[in-house]
């Protein structure tokens, strides 16, 4: 089972993830940021990844601390739950539509980290939400997680449907890269024999 349980704490939060790569889409997420729970929550239920997260931060300031630590937390337990990464596809991408908009996500399990993000938020904020929260939330998974992530959003008007399709087309890009491919056997992804 891939699996992996984290917990990190700084002056500025506290954060315990516990994964399971290889679930159905259960999953309990409470960060004290309503956007950002229903954004992960996407991602949980489109991977198919049980995923329970637990944040409590200094939101009196802003919800920047949190939303980064969140993204770093759970890019540690990625990283810990998919270990030397054998027969994995180790590539994944999707396009994701809502309504309007429309976005592509590409990522790969590639050991280096790497953010390419080209998004225009047709707003500044998402409700109470600060849309430049989306970046750095990604930054600090993929910091973590050691992967190369793309996420292009390619339409919208709506930022919300925006940020949406980003995390849909994520959770659904990563589920496809963590996926077992029956053609490689036990072999690791790379000419280089390690990830």
């Amino acid at each position: 089972m891939r699996q992996a349980t984290v917990h990190r704490k700084t002056q500025e939060t506290s954060i315990d993830v516990s994964l399971n790569v290889d679930g159905t889409g259960i999953y309990s997420i409470a960060t004290g940021v309503p956007f950002l729970d229903h954004m992960v929550d996407q991602v949980a239920r489109h991977g198919l990844f049980d995923l329970h997260i637990k944040a409590v931060g200094d939101l009196h300031i802003d919800a920047h601390h949190t939303v980064e630590d969140v993204g770093i937390t759970l890019g540690q337990a990625f990283a810990q739950a998919m270990g030397d990464k054998r027969g994995v596809r180790r590539y994944g991408h999707a396009y994701v539509p809502l309504d309007e908009a429309l976005s592509r996500v590409v990522v790969d399990l590639s050991g280096r980290p790497g953010l390419e993000m080209q998004v225009e938020f047709t707003r500044a904020r998402i409700g109470d939400f600060d849309a430049d929260l989306v970046h750095e939330f990604f930054q600090g998974f993929v910091n973590h997680a050691q992967a190369s992530l793309h996420i292009d959003n390619l339409k919208g008007r709506n930022a919300h449907h925006q940020a949406e399709t980003i995390f849909k087309a994520f959770g659904r890009a990563l589920r496809m890269a963590v996926e077992f491919d029956p053609r490689a056997a036990d072999a690791v992804p790379s000419t280089k024999g390690s990830l």
